[in-house]
């Protein structure tokens, strides 16, 4: 078995952490090791993190110095991965047991490199909202794809093979950062392929700054024209796409 890093970002994450760990710890691919660093969390985050790892030789906790955001929380983790594999979940998802086997032995199977999977929307409570997101997709993708959002690349399903990516780190931004670092990859004449299988969970929380529609708007535009540094005809054309498949979702 490949080793698997599972990137986490953590604040105050009290309320989920424990269900997270124990969808990883219930994988069926048993060799990974679990990187989490917290954000300067405020509740009981990093005692219950703290409690985990003295009990699981798999799991590995740092803290950031100051609140950052989760970009610097990530990368934090990714530069003490040892992994064959990297996988990313955040605090509040969760995994299927067979997630990780069935991913790795897709992405070996097939050579692939970049690899994601489709995923369940639940509420905040636990409890399915009745929709799957990239389950009717079949395919992989480009750059020029993820420009206009043909996918939508759920960060906890993604894997990476580790020595197909000279480097792999997250943009400094407070959101976003995921997608803008699909497109580095995918740049690099990369592919993410989908496995069309919903197997991972995903929490919608009321209060995270990801659901606000405005602000994932403007962000979708700052990682068009600062980030990929898009002409202003082509971030007009990328957007149009991505407000169409916005509604369509």
């Amino acid at each position: 078995m490949p080793l698997v890093s599972i990137i986490t970002p953590s604040y105050n994450s009290s309320k989920f952490l424990l269900q997270t760990y124990n969808s990883i710890k219930s994988q069926t691919h048993e060799n990974w090791e679990w990187l989490v660093t917290d954000d300067c969390s405020t509740d009981s985050t990093m005692e219950i993190l703290q409690e985990i790892a003295i009990n699981d030789f798999r799991v590995r906790i740092a803290s950031n110095s100051k609140n950052s955001g989760a970009a610097v929380a990530r990368n934090n983790s990714l530069v003490r991965a040892k992994g064959d594999f990297i996988a990313f979940v955040d605090s509040d998802d969760m995994w299927d047991c067979d997630k990780l086997r069935k991913q790795i032995s897709f992405m070996e199977n097939c050579g692939i490199n970049f690899s994601f999977t489709a995923f369940r929307l639940l509420n905040e409570n636990g409890h399915s909202l009745n929709k799957n997101i990239d389950i009717n997709n079949n395919d992989s993708f480009d750059y020029n794809d993820m420009l206009r959002k043909k996918a939508t690349i759920g960060c906890s399903t993604v894997v990476l093979r580790r020595c197909a990516f000279e480097e792999i780190s997250m943009p400094l931004i407070r959101t976003g950062q995921d997608y803008a670092l699909w497109l580095k990859l995918l740049r690099q004449n990369h592919r993410a392929y989908l496995l069309p299988e919903a197997l991972t969970s995903y929490r919608i929380v009321s209060n995270s700054i990801s659901r606000n529609k405005f602000k994932k708007a403007k962000r979708q535009w700052e990682i068009y024209r600062k980030i990929e540094r898009l002409s202003l005809l082509r971030s007009l054309e990328c957007f149009a796409y991505y407000s169409i498949r916005a509604v369509l979702r």
